[in-house]
């Protein structure tokens, strides 16, 4: 799986030749992605929340690409209305070709920009291949971590806010990563978009080395491998 770090929790994910672009908010600093989204192919739109910085661009996307898919919450696939959803739930999974996407919960609020009912934040595994994508969407430490890696098997990677403010700060992903999860590998996000959540890039990358856990914080429209 190969995948492009837009900002914040927007990722696009490419699978064998289907796209997956989760929480999208890419025009914020698009200048430094250089992501253009007239350039690409968007199979599917995964959403976790219905926070401003996590949905912002998804009516362009739909406008661009109509045939593309959204997954998420029924009440976000019901405000979006757009025709061809995936609305799962908690426990539920989205399939496709030899992928499983599982919706697991976060702990963190969600309504809309207007103040529409968003649902319950989540995030999301991916399963392929014997293994396991953990993208935690935006979320404090939480048990139910723990149970990831025996309902889902071993977390080859995971995906983690650690901008702090709204969502764990490094420390607190470091030990979710080390001690619940039991991963080796962390991706981070939701950081540095904004004033609050501006963080010191030595003291996380520290934190994640003291646990021997290969840590990376991703630059804007850096592409790499799960």
């Amino acid at each position: 799986m190969k995948v492009k770090f837009l900002g914040q929790n927007c990722f696009l994910f490419t699978y064998h030749d289907k796209n997956i672009l989760s929480d999208p908010f890419y025009n914020y600093q698009k200048e430094k992605s250089g992501f253009d989204i007239d350039a690409q192919k968007i199979d599917y739109v995964l959403i976790t929340h219905a926070h401003g910085d996590h949905i912002a661009d998804v009516k362009e996307v739909l406008e661009h690409h109509p045939d593309a898919k959204v997954i998420g919450q029924p009440e976000i696939c019901g405000y979006f209305g757009h025709p061809h959803s995936i609305d799962i739930n908690f426990g539920g999974s989205a399939k496709f070709d030899d992928m499983k996407i599982s919706m697991v919960p976060a702990s963190h609020t969600s309504s809309f920009p207007d103040g529409t009912y968003g649902g319950l934040a989540a995030g999301y595994i991916f399963r392929f291949q014997d293994k396991n994508i953990y993208m935690a969407g935006d979320t404090g430490v939480m048990a139910d971590m723990a149970y990831f890696p025996q309902l889902f098997g071993d977390i080859t990677a995971a995906i983690l806010p650690v901008g702090s403010h709204y969502t764990m700060c490094a420390r607190k992903a470091s030990f979710a990563a080390s001690e619940l999860l039991k991963t080796k590998r962390v991706i981070g996000c939701h950081f540095d978009t904004f004033p609050p959540i501006k963080i010191n890039h030595e003291n996380a990358e520290a934190l994640f080395e003291e646990r021997n856990i290969d840590f990376t914080l991703p630059e804007l429209g850096q592409e790499f491998e799960l």
